[in-house]
Protein backbone atom coordinates (compact mmCIF):
# COMPACT_ATOMS: atom_id res chain seq x y z
CA UNK A 1 0.00 0.00 0.00
CA UNK A 2 2.90 2.34 0.72
CA UNK A 3 4.10 1.92 -2.88
CA UNK A 4 0.62 2.66 -4.22
CA UNK A 5 0.43 5.82 -2.10
CA UNK A 6 3.82 6.96 -3.41
CA UNK A 7 2.81 6.31 -7.02
CA UNK A 8 -0.46 8.19 -6.66
CA UNK A 9 1.28 11.07 -4.87
CA UNK A 10 3.92 11.35 -7.59
CA UNK A 11 1.32 11.25 -10.39
CA UNK A 12 -0.74 13.91 -8.60
CA UNK A 13 2.33 16.04 -7.96
CA UNK A 14 3.38 15.99 -11.61
CA UNK A 15 -0.13 16.78 -12.80
CA UNK A 16 -0.79 19.58 -10.34
CA UNK A 17 2.68 21.08 -10.82
CA UNK A 18 2.13 21.21 -14.57
CA UNK A 19 -1.40 22.60 -14.30
CA UNK A 20 -0.32 25.19 -11.75
CA UNK A 21 2.70 26.24 -13.80
CA UNK A 22 0.47 26.80 -16.83
CA UNK A 23 -1.88 28.98 -14.80
CA UNK A 24 1.04 30.96 -13.39
CA UNK A 25 2.83 31.46 -16.70
CA UNK A 26 -0.04 32.34 -19.05
CA UNK A 27 -2.55 35.15 -19.07
CA UNK A 28 -6.18 34.57 -18.21
CA UNK A 29 -7.21 35.35 -21.78
CA UNK A 30 -4.73 32.87 -23.22
CA UNK A 31 -5.95 30.19 -20.80
CA UNK A 32 -9.57 30.86 -21.76
CA UNK A 33 -8.68 30.62 -25.46
CA UNK A 34 -6.92 27.29 -24.88
CA UNK A 35 -10.02 25.66 -23.41
CA UNK A 36 -10.05 26.79 -19.79
CA UNK A 37 -13.30 28.72 -20.10
CA UNK A 38 -13.79 28.74 -16.36
CA UNK A 39 -11.11 31.45 -16.12
CA UNK A 40 -13.67 33.92 -17.48
CA UNK A 41 -15.46 33.66 -14.11
CA UNK A 42 -12.38 34.68 -12.11
CA UNK A 43 -9.97 37.58 -11.94
CA UNK A 44 -6.40 37.30 -13.21
CA UNK A 45 -5.09 37.26 -9.63
CA UNK A 46 -7.52 34.51 -8.60
CA UNK A 47 -6.37 32.33 -11.51
CA UNK A 48 -2.73 32.95 -10.51
CA UNK A 49 -3.57 32.13 -6.88
CA UNK A 50 -5.17 28.84 -7.92
CA UNK A 51 -2.03 28.04 -9.92
CA UNK A 52 0.19 28.86 -6.94
CA UNK A 53 -1.91 26.64 -4.65
CA UNK A 54 -1.62 23.78 -7.13
CA UNK A 55 2.17 24.13 -7.38
CA UNK A 56 2.56 24.37 -3.60
CA UNK A 57 0.27 21.36 -3.15
CA UNK A 58 2.37 19.38 -5.62
CA UNK A 59 5.54 20.24 -3.71
CA UNK A 60 3.81 19.38 -0.43
CA UNK A 61 2.88 15.92 -1.67
CA UNK A 62 6.51 14.89 -2.21
CA UNK A 63 9.14 17.11 -0.62
CA UNK A 64 8.31 16.72 3.10
CA UNK A 65 8.35 12.93 2.84
CA UNK A 66 11.52 12.81 0.77
CA UNK A 67 13.54 15.03 3.10
CA UNK A 68 11.90 13.67 6.25
CA UNK A 69 11.02 17.14 7.51
CA UNK A 70 7.44 17.66 8.74
CA UNK A 71 5.92 14.68 6.88
CA UNK A 72 2.49 15.67 8.26
CA UNK A 73 2.48 18.19 5.40
CA UNK A 74 1.93 15.36 2.87
CA UNK A 75 -1.64 14.49 3.94
CA UNK A 76 -2.36 18.17 4.55
CA UNK A 77 -1.28 18.97 0.97
CA UNK A 78 -3.41 16.10 -0.33
CA UNK A 79 -6.40 17.42 1.63
CA UNK A 80 -5.82 20.90 0.28
CA UNK A 81 -5.69 19.63 -3.30
CA UNK A 82 -8.88 17.64 -2.71
CA UNK A 83 -10.54 20.87 -1.58
CA UNK A 84 -9.28 22.64 -4.70
CA UNK A 85 -10.86 19.90 -6.79
CA UNK A 86 -14.12 20.23 -4.86
CA UNK A 87 -14.11 23.91 -5.77
CA UNK A 88 -13.37 23.03 -9.39
CA UNK A 89 -16.32 20.64 -9.45
CA UNK A 90 -18.63 23.38 -8.18
CA UNK A 91 -17.27 25.86 -10.73
CA UNK A 92 -17.67 23.48 -13.66
CA UNK A 93 -21.14 22.40 -12.48
CA UNK A 94 -22.30 26.02 -12.35
CA UNK A 95 -21.00 26.54 -15.89
CA UNK A 96 -22.65 23.35 -17.16
CA UNK A 97 -19.32 21.76 -18.12
CA UNK A 98 -19.62 18.02 -17.54
CA UNK A 99 -16.39 16.60 -18.98
CA UNK A 100 -14.04 18.52 -16.64
CA UNK A 101 -16.14 17.37 -13.67
CA UNK A 102 -15.22 13.74 -14.35
CA UNK A 103 -11.51 14.61 -14.30
CA UNK A 104 -11.95 16.68 -11.13
CA UNK A 105 -13.78 13.83 -9.38
CA UNK A 106 -10.96 11.42 -10.25
CA UNK A 107 -8.31 13.86 -9.00
CA UNK A 108 -10.32 14.51 -5.83
CA UNK A 109 -10.58 10.75 -5.19
CA UNK A 110 -6.84 10.25 -5.72
CA UNK A 111 -5.97 13.15 -3.41
CA UNK A 112 -8.41 11.83 -0.80
CA UNK A 113 -6.78 8.40 -1.09
CA UNK A 114 -3.34 9.90 -0.35
CA UNK A 115 -4.76 11.95 2.54
CA UNK A 116 -6.49 8.90 4.01
CA UNK A 117 -3.40 6.72 3.70
CA UNK A 118 -0.95 9.26 5.08
CA UNK A 119 -3.20 10.48 7.90
CA UNK A 120 -4.18 6.93 8.78
CA UNK A 121 -2.65 3.49 8.60
CA UNK A 122 0.29 4.33 6.33
CA UNK A 123 1.59 7.53 7.91
CA UNK A 124 5.31 8.24 7.77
Amino acid sequence: MNIALWIVAIVLAVGFAAAGAIKLSQSKDKLAASGMGWTESYSESAVKAIGAVEVLGAVGLILPAVVGLAPILVPLAATGLALVMAGAIVTHARRGETQPIVINVVLLALAAFVAWGRFGPYAF
